[in-house]
């Protein structure tokens, strides 16, 4: 926490010495791409273990990133976005010269709101005009897409919804998680949907997914070399290490297929990853495919996909020590442990799995039927102070 204090007085006090910019990322840029446009020796890119050259991959296009630049336009910080949770923290080093190159946490402020009313137009609408989270309408009506027809709910019906949002410098930051909400239509059983956290994945208020997403290892493998590992401190180093998936080691050749039916949304070179496929599925989930040696020619970017299709042969490519699999997946954007997603994909929750959801559904229910009760009213942006009290 103190060197990331310390950053936070460092942006401060290079924000009266510098100028700041807040920008998209582009698509097609790459992390060297950047390094020339701002004229810094790449090698603080090559220096870097495998494991952070891929970190560097993982900047996905239109992620926001802020620079602060000298008068005469040179870098002195960057903080540029991999995942919701980390960021590469980019800077000039004392001697004027030589940059440094740290991966840290982003700070931000975590909600955990209730928010109930009374339909006046449609859903969508009534969430985004009260509380102005266009993110928060869209993960509510993809929570739903399986259970409720909402061209057939009627003005006065109830909605009810727990969810988390992350508040950076003033702004809605990441994608809203709906932890829990019911939907009660007049003369209809009331909807519910709860989120299993470790899958990213909806279930009923009995344990049934309403997901309809089943994933399956993605190759034939030997061992698992690299396990998923998310924002965890080393020790020893004194920083940060992730690792946004899972490397099956597997020999040459090996048939990788996909993990689920979807459609390629990348078919290509990708920075440290080499070679990468890049699969949207249903449910906001995403599976990417990294190191291959060769492609499945039958398919390109654009391609529908099925569960099972063969989309490329294990290798080597990009930054590797050794032929495998580096298998992500991800959730609206946000890095998950593939290993829960894979054994967790199931159409209902059964032994303690089950029991400790359940427990969550009872909560969460009278969470909401209190909330109803009290006129719950949603926070509002704009009432909350831009420097709040940061979380990690």
């Amino acid at each position: 926490m103190f060197k990331i204090l310390i950053v936070i007085f460092c942006l401060f006090g290079f924000a009266f010495a510098g100028t700041n910019e807040d920008l998209e990322w582009s698509k097609g840029e790459s992390f060297l791409s950047f390094l020339t446009k701002y004229k810094i020796n790449k090698d603080i890119y090559f220096n870097l273990s495998k494991t952070d050259k891929e970190l560097c991959t993982e900047i996905e296009a239109g992620a926001e990133y802020r620079l602060i630049l000298a008068d005469n336009g040179s870098l002195l910080h960057a903080l540029i976005p991999i995942s919701e949770e980390m960021q590469i923290h980019l800077y000039r080093a004392a001697n004027n010269i030589d940059y440094i190159l740290d991966i840290i946490p982003v700070i931000y402020d975590t909600r955990t709101e209730l928010l109930t009313f009374n339909l006046e137009s449609s859903p969508y609408q009534d969430i985004v005009n009260l509380t102005k989270n266009k993110q928060l309408a869209n993960e509510f009506i993809k929570a739903f897409q399986k259970s409720v027809n909402f061209k057939k709910v009627h003005k006065d019906d109830i909605v009810a919804i727990k969810y988390e949002q992350k508040i950076r410098l003033g702004k809605y930051y990441g994608t809203p998680v709906v932890l829990g909400a019911f939907v009660r239509l007049k003369h209809q059983e009331d909807k519910y949907v709860f989120q299993n956290l470790d899958e990213g994945v909806f279930y009923d208020d009995s344990g049934k997914s309403l997901t309809g997403v089943l994933f399956k290892v993605p190759l034939n493998y030997k061992r698992i070399s690299s396990i998923f590992t998310y924002k965890r401190y080393h020790p020893v180093l004194k920083i940060y290490r992730a690792h946004l998936g899972v490397d099956f080691a597997a020999p040459m050749g090996t048939k990788v297929w996909s993990t689920g039916n979807g459609k390629i949304s990348f078919f290509g070179r990708k920075g440290g990853y080499g070679n990468v496929i890049i699969v949207n599925h249903e449910g906001g989930f995403k599976s990417l495919y990294g190191h291959l040696s060769a492609f499945n020619k039958k398919f390109r970017s654009g391609s529908t996909v099925k569960q099972g299709d063969i989309l490329g042969y294990v290798g080597t490519s990009g930054v590797s020590s050794g032929p495998h699999l580096h298998f992500g997946m991800y959730k609206n954007v946000r890095a998950m442990d593939p290993m829960k997603i894979l054994s967790s994909s199931k159409k209902s929750l059964s032994g303690k799995a089950r029991k400790t959801f359940m427990a969550n559904v009872t909560m969460i229910k009278k969470e909401l039927e209190n909330a109803l009760k009290n006129g719950q009213v949603p926070f509002k942006l704009e009432s909350i102070p831009l420097y709040s009290k940061l979380k990690k």
